[in-house]
C-alpha cells in the first residue's frame, strides 16, 4: 500500500468558506501575538519538544513565527502586527548558544542563523548583516549533509532569495558556486540507475530522496534558481532530476508515492509515509515548477495518492500535517489549471481548521511554529483564499509589498 491508513483520518465534509478561513487566520495571529513574551518568546508545544525551553529556529522556533507574522502582513492577509525587530538580536544569540551546545555549524537555513539574519535584513537592511550572510553561505559549501535543513541546499536558497531581493551579483555568484559544488558531490547508484546524494547527519549516513533532507528538496532549489545558471549547466541538471525521480517512484494504478531513501526502497522497512517531508506531497511541491511536461503525469499521480490518503492525524501543520499535503494540491492547480485541485486544497484547509481548534483545546494553547504549527497553517489558509501555492520559506522569503518594518 502507498500509505499507512493509521496515519490518516477521514476528510470532514464541511463546505469551504472564505470568511471562516479569514477568521481562522485572524484567530491564529491574535492568539500568537497575545502569547508573545520578550523573555520566553513562545511556549514550546509538546508535539515539538519535551523541553520547557523555547526554540529560536526558522523551522519550529521564534524566527519562524516572526517570519510568518511579517509575511502575512506583507501579503495582505492581516492588517497589523507588532514590530519584532528589537528581539532578533536575542533570538540570534540564544540560537547560537543552542547550536554551540552540541557543536554544530551555525549556517543552517532551517535551524541556524542564516534565516535569522535574513529576517533581520528584511526588518532592518544593513551592509554588515549582508557580509555575515555572505560568509555563512560561502562557509556552508562543503557541509556534509547536502540537504535543505542543515546543508548547502538550504543556503543555496538563501543566496537565491538575496539575489532576488537585492539584485547584487555576489549572490548569483554564490548560487552558481553552490550548484557546481553539489554537482561534484552527486553519486551514482548502479542498483537504481540514478544519481543521489548522501547526508552525513545525526551521526549516520543516509540516502534520502525526500523533500526536507533529500534529493527532491535540493532539486526544488535548483529549479527555482535555474535562470541564474549557464544554459548548459541547467541542461545537465534537468535529466538528472527527471531520471532520479522517475527511477525511485512506486506506482499503484493511477497513484504514486516515494520511499524516503534509497535504503528504504531496498529494505521496505516500515510503512510508506504520505506527508510533505517524506512522500508524494513533498515531491509535488518541490517539482511542480519543473519546466516541460515529462514529470506532469507522475506528479498528478502523487497528488491522487495524497488525496486518497486523506488528512494526516498529526494535525494541520506544513511539515507532516494536513496543510503541507494541501500545498501539493495548490501546486497541481497552478500546474494544470484544473479547479479540482483548488477544491481539494480548500477541503484540506477546512479540515485543518478543525484540527487546529481541537489541538488548541487539548493542549491549552496553539502550536507556535512555522513549519510544524499554526502560523504556518495560517499562511496555507491565505494561499487557499488566493489560489496560489507559494510554500513558505522555500518558494518565498522576502516580500516586495512591504519594505518597511510593520507598525
Amino acid at each position: 500500500m502507498l500509505f499507512d491508513p493509521t496515519r490518516h483520518e477521514p476528510l470532514r465534509t464541511a463546505p469551504w468558506s472564505e470568511a471562516r478561513a479569514r477568521a481562522a487566520i485572524e484567530r491564529i495571529v491574535r492568539d500568537t501575538e497575545a502569547r508573545f513574551s520578550a523573555e520566553k518568546f513562545w511556549p514550546p508545544h509538546p508535539k515539538d519538544s519535551d523541553s520547557s525551553e523555547p526554540s529560536y529556529t526558522l523551522y519550529f522556533g521564534a524566527c519562524g513565527v516572526i517570519w510568518a507574522l511579517r509575511y502575512l502582513h506583507a501579503a495582505g492577509a492581516i492588517d497589523r502586527t507588532r514590530d519584532y525587530a528589537p528581539h532578533l538580536g536575542t533570538i540570534l544569540e540564544r540560537n547560537r548558544a543552542w547550536l554551540a551546545s552540541f557543536g554544530t555549524e551555525y549556517a543552517s537555513y532551517l535551524m541556524g542563523e542564516t534565516s535569522i539574519l535574513l529576517l533581520k535584513q528584511w526588518f532592518e537592511p544593513d551592509a554588515s548583516t549582508l557580509e555575515s550572510l555572505e560568509q555563512l553561505i560561502a562557509g556552508n559549501l562543503d557541509h556534509p549533509t547536502r540537504e535543505l535543513m542543515w546543508g548547502s541546499p538550504g543556503t543555496l536558497l538563501a543566496a537565491l532569495f538575496l539575489h532576488e531581493w537585492t539584485g547584487e551579483t555576489r549572490w548569483a555568484d554564490l548560487y552558481r558556486e553552490t550548484t557546481r559544488k553539489l554537482r561534484s558531490q552527486l553519486l551514482w547508484s548502479d542498483k537504481h540507475q540514478c544519481h543521489y546524494w548522501t547526508q552525513d547527519m545525526y551521526r549516520r549516513t543516509s540516502t534520502y530522496i525526500d523533500a526536507v533532507h533529500g534529493f527532491a528538496g535540493t532539486a526544488s532549489a535548483l529549479i527555482r534558481g535555474r535562470h541564474l545558471m549557464a544554459p548548459d549547466e541547467w541542461d545537465e541538471w534537468l535529466p538528472v532530476i527527471i531520471n532520479t525521480v522517475t527511477r525511485t517512484v512506486t506506482r499503484q494504478g493511477s497513484t504514486a508515492n516515494w520511499w524516503p531513501s534509497l535504503y528504504a526502497i531496498e529494505t521496505r522497512a516500515g510503512p510508506m509515509l504520505m506527508q510533505y517531508c517524506h512522500g508524494a506531497p513533498g515531491f509535488a511541491v518541490c517539482l511542480a515548477d519543473l519546466p516541460g511536461t515529462e514529470m506532469r503525469e507522475l506528479l498528478i499521480a502523487g497528488g491522487e495518492a495524497t488525496w486518497a490518503a486523506g488528512p494526516l492525524t498529526k494535525g494541520s501543520n506544513l511539515c507532516h500535517g494536513t496543510g503541507g499535503n494541501g500545498y501539493a494540491f495548490l501546486k497541481l492547480y497552478q500546474l494544470t489549471q484544473d479547479e479540482m485541485w483548488l477544491e481539494r486544497a480548500r477541503a484540506f484547509a477546512t479540515h485543518g481548521i478543525e484540527q487546529t481548534l481541537a489541538d488548541a483545546a487539548q493542549y491549552g494553547h496553539m502550536r507556535y511554529s512555522l513549519w510544524t504549527g499554526d502560523p504556518g497553517f495560517a499562511i496555507y489558509l491565505w494561499d487557499c483564499i488566493r489560489g496560489r501555492g507559494a510554500f513558505p520559506t522555500l518558494d518565498v522569503f522576502f516580500s516586495r509589498s512591504s519594505a518597511r518594518a510593520c507598525p
